[in-house]
């Protein structure tokens, strides 16, 4: 069955579910199990799973309910990929009827012998649905953002990729999927199915799902693991720092949206004893902003030589206080050298006003590369899109991929001038950022058309779909908050 009819089909029949209280991260979830013990029964049973918890005694169960909320049990027990994929594992579908509807539509599709591609795909689509119908997905990171900033790091074989907010996995897969490009050995393909990724989440259930996605795509297998930790990265040991052999060659991230955190990272040993904060020895600045404290994580977290792109929201860039004292020392410890403007109506959350920051962490030897310059991408400027109607498309970002020049950064050349005051690719020396107030590298110019022609306004229906988006995603929240006042 075709990819795009194969998630409707499975989709549509949460629709079904929702009618019994099932939301859609539920139904997710509860096909991310049956989908693992069809795949395991297609293998021949090659994984020795205990005894009762393999796909034929689940088909054959006069009482389906019983049977499957004590194979999720046991297998929450069975230790290894089987204990990560199933911890905490409960049945949320308690109607027997639609239970075995569904495990008979799962059954109906031979998932091992597709292509690898083909089934990540389906997973991935399930997910990005999810993204598009919960408030839980709302900063789901567009793959079309995703596939610039791999582009634009190009990880190489044998490095290793972490994301310390690593959701459902978007951006392994990204990585996965350009590192699948190259000619690769048998060590470097090996060390790609089991070293290559970390990621830590801090939802139990969103951690799961991450790694069923690594798994339909290639990336471990029933007897060793990914490394996806549960837990908040943030928080690191009793030294309160990011160790030597915890490095890594590239991060790649996302971190949650929101200013504030309930426990607070702090560079001092004293305040670290008190309720509501932790130590961290590698941090330069105490906050409890949830970005700036990940950006500074992302900085420890890198080898030199390592490198990051990280989407953050703009208060990172103009935000004064210890923001305006991180931007200082990471410029001074980082050469960051590219930012790129991102247009709003890309997260599913709406007004959110986003950037990605690419930056590389140099040799202590060599401190003299770091920041010289900054290149700026803007594409938000008259730009307008919408996560249904209008999404942002790898197309569209072409340009900046072409002017980011990854194999040669001293390459590039500027589009805007005197001459062509409208060119969106423009550098600022650091002297120029150094004299900005509170070293703000919040920077815009290009003329906004939409506030100095008032002529020229968008296409009515533009307008209107828009609108209709906010007031979705609005209710949307709404409903959100109301669920959780109620538990």
């Amino acid at each position: 069955m075709a990819t795009n009819n194969l998630v409707a089909k499975i989709w549509s029949f949460c629709d079904t579910l929702r009618d019994d209280g099932l939301g859609y991260g539920d139904y997710l979830e509860q096909l991310t199990f049956l989908l693992f013990l069809k795949m395991a029964d297609e293998n021949n049973s090659q994984y020795n799973l205990p005894n009762g918890c393999d796909w034929k005694t689940i088909l054959k169960s006069t009482q389906i309910i019983e049977d499957y909320e004590n194979l999720l049990k046991t297998l929450s027990n069975a230790g290894g990929m089987l204990s990560k994929i199933f911890a905490g594992a409960q049945n949320k579908i308690h109607d027997s009827v639609k239970l075995k509807r569904l495990i008979k539509l799962i059954d109906g599709e031979d998932w091992t012998n597709q292509d690898v591609d083909i089934k990540g795909e389906i997973y991935e689509s399930l997910l990005q649905k999810n993204a598009e119908n919960s408030g839980a997905g709302q900063y789901f990171t567009p793959r079309s953002v995703i596939s610039a900033m791999i582009t634009c790091i190009d990880p190489k074989p044998m490095e290793t990729i972490a994301d310390p907010s690593c959701g459902t996995g978007g951006f392994f897969l990204g990585a996965l999927n350009h590192l699948n490009e190259k000619q690769l050995s048998t060590e470097e393909a090996n060390f790609l199915k089991f070293k290559a990724f970390h990621g830590w989440e801090i939802e139990k259930s969103t951690a799961r799902l991450c790694l069923m996605n690594l798994f339909l795509h290639g990336v471990g297998d029933l007897k060793e693991t990914p490394d996806i930790q549960v837990t908040d990265s943030l928080k690191r040991g009793i030294n309160g720092e990011v160790e030597e052999n915890e490095k890594v060659s590239i991060v790649l991230a996302n971190p949650p949206f929101g200013v504030s955190s309930s426990d607070i990272p702090t560079i001092d040993f004293e305040q670290s004893k008190k309720d509501g904060y932790f130590l961290r020895k590698d941090f330069w600045v105490t906050t409890s902003n949830k970005q700036l404290a990940f950006l500074q994580h992302i900085v420890a977290m890198l080898n030199e030589d390592g490198r990051a792109a990280v989407v953050l929201p703009d208060n990172v860039l103009f935000e004064g206080g210890a923001g305006e004292a991180i931007r200082k020392r990471l410029l001074e410890e980082t050469n960051l050298h590219t930012i790129l403007r991102l247009p709003t109506g890309i997260f599913y959350a709406q007004g959110v006003k986003a950037n990605v920051l690419f930056f590389d962490k140099p040799q202590e030897s060599v401190k003299s590369t770091t920041t010289k310059e900054i290149w700026y991408y803007d594409y938000r400027t008259n730009i307008s899109h919408t996560p249904k109607k209008n999404p942002l498309k790898s197309t569209d970002l072409k340009e900046f991929m072409g002017l980011y020049h990854s194999g040669n950064l001293t390459k590039r050349k500027e589009t805007w001038s005197e001459e062509n005051p409208e060119g969106r690719w423009r550098k600022y020396s650091l002297k120029e950022l150094l004299n900005r107030d509170k070293t703000s590298l919040d920077i815009f110019w290009l003329r906004n058309d939409s506030i100095v022609d008032l002529d020229n306004l968008p296409d009515p229906n533009d307008l209107a779909n828009e609108i209709i988006e906010n007031i979705d995603g609005a209710l949307e929240s709404f409903k959100n908050i109301t669920l959780k006042l109620k538990d």
